[in-house]
């Protein structure tokens, strides 16, 4: 079993959503196969408890916009480590203090990635 297109598509702009709040090293795992309560994990990275805060209210927000509200949300009273539970996705917003100490994708590194197709970088430092 493989993640639904309905799952990939939510996790693609709930990715985009969190990039766009300056969100890092976003990685998605199709988990639809080990774990039978949903398709997809998507992890962020953010650097500080409010720019946690941000990304969680911008993907809240994108999907939202889709019809699809989180039906569980646990962790945001310090913005240290936010997971929202959409069903098929489940976003994990982490500090990256947490991220570095709990270290999700060595737990789902077996998983398939899936891409995000989010544009890359801009490097402002090359001219």
């Amino acid at each position: 079993m493989t993640a639904t297109d309905h799952a990939i598509a939510l996790t693609r702009i709930a990715a985009r959503a969190a990039s766009d709040k300056l969100g890092s090293d976003l990685v998605a795992f199709d988990v639809s196969e080990p774990l039978a309560i949903t398709d997809v994990f998507l992890i962020v990275s953010a650097s500080n408890e409010r720019q946690v805060g941000a990304i969680v209210d911008a993907v809240e927000e994108a999907l939202l916009a889709e019809k699809t509200k989180p039906a569980r949300r646990e962790g945001h009273g310090e913005n240290r480590w936010v997971l929202l539970d959409f069903i098929d996705l489940v976003v994990h917003v982490m500090h990256t203090e947490e991220r570095a100490l709990y270290a999700l994708e060595r737990l789902w590194r077996d998983c398939p990635r899936i891409d995000l197709e989010l544009p890359e970088p801009v490097d402002s430092s090359v001219s």
